[in-house]
């Protein structure tokens, strides 16, 4: 039987995204590992005869100590488990992981999620993620990017694989997200969903302020609600803006899909992207979304039709946004979900981004 290892640096994010590629390796033959650090799905992974291995990540953190150990871990991976191809998500696992399987020939398919903070602040990290970038990548079969914003980059600095192919992200699954009438809240309160992390790159000092301006102007006809952990500093300031009552704070949900049915957009003030899955799924079910003009957030929104873009990095444009859409009717409300659903429809089904990987393996291992 053929094997594949997948890399990643989150179940959750494994499973709710890439779920369907695992399914499909193994309706191929194989016999499918993936290397996670935590364990928040892999119950569901292991159910559907996924081989799960605990493989401890630093996620954020800058630690060459801790970076060498999961290179060394890597290797031992690839020495025990001998797979046929390996499959990397994210940059640590793109980087070490590349790098383990150019030194043991083994092909390899990695996917770049998102540029991430360090393209944006340049300096000596850059020039070093770079170097660290060209050279585990340089063997890769397939190197995917999720918008052709991010390839673009990685060329301009010289980080090619051997083949590029650009993808439109992880794709939506189109039935998990089924499409849901528009809410008609008998309370008349007009309900903004944010779904990530609470973090500075997400746009949560803009999303604060928009909730606080909001909540001042409209009172108890607007409501903000964050799903998802709070980081740096802002579980202080997340727990202030609760206390005075323009933000609702709610834990990570195993499944997102009861929120975004009960919220009348989508509000996702990002700093870059890969290409936003919050921002599919919202579509999917029908919700506009207010979201940052940036690549990974803009492909997935026909401006004004089925959703609102703004300026990044900027609390009134959020703002002004917020301010726009209080003003539409319910009808046009409704018929930006509509459209959001046909938009999605049309060009994120996961289907055929699944079957673009698949391809590719197929090309590799013969």
């Amino acid at each position: 039987m053929k094997k594949a290892l997948i890399l990643a640096n989150s179940s959750s994010g494994l499973y709710d995204f890439r779920n369907e590629l695992l399914l499909g390796l193994m309706q191929e033959g194989y016999e499918v590992s993936v290397s996670l650090p935590d364990d928040r799905k892999v119950k569901e992974l292991k159910d559907e005869g996924v081989k799960v291995i605990h493989t401890e990540i630093n996620r954020r953190g800058v630690n060459p100590v801790q970076d060498m150990a999961l290179y060394r871990e890597y290797k031992r991976l690839l020495k025990s488990e001998r797979p046929d191809v390996v499959i990397t998500y994210t940059i640590k696992p793109n980087i070490y992981g590349g790098f383990a399987c150019r030194m043991k020939r083994i092909p390899y398919i990695s996917t770049i999620t998102g540029l991430g903070s360090t393209f944006e602040r340049g300096g000596i990290l850059l020039g070093i993620i770079v170097l660290m970038y060209r050279a585990a990548l340089k063997s890769c079969g397939c190197l995917f990017f999720q918008n052709d914003e991010n390839r673009k980059i990685f060329e301009e600095h010289g980080i090619r694989g051997r083949k590029t192919t650009v993808v439109s992200g992880s794709g939506v699954n189109l039935s998990k997200h089924a499409f849901e009438d528009y809410p008609g809240h008998s309370d008349g309160v007009t309900r903004f969903l944010y779904i990530g992390r609470l973090m500075k790159e997400k746009g949560s000092e803009e999303l604060l302020y928009a909730a606080r301006k909001g909540h001042e102007k409209y009172g108890d006809g607007i409501s903000f609600a964050a799903v998802g952990y709070a980081e740096d500093d802002f579980e202080e300031r997340a727990k202030e803006a609760e206390k005075e009552g323009y933000l609702k704070t709610i834990p990570y949900q195993l499944d997102i899909h009861p929120y975004i049915r009960e919220s009348d957009a989508v509000i996702h003030p990002s700093y870059h992207e890969g290409m936003s899955n919050v921002i599919m799924e919202a579509a999917a079910t029908g919700r506009p979304v207010i979201t940052t003009d940036i690549p990974g957030c803009r492909e997935i929104v026909e401006r004004d039709v089925t959703g609102l873009l703004c300026e990044p990095r900027s609390k009134e444009a959020l703002y002004e946004a917020v301010e726009r859409f209080m003003e539409m009717p319910a009808d046009e409300r409704a018929a930006m979900g509509k459209a959001a659903r046909r938009y999605v429809e049309q060009k994120f089904d996961r289907r055929s981004i699944i079957q673009a990987y698949l391809e590719e393996i197929k090309k590799l291992v013969k």
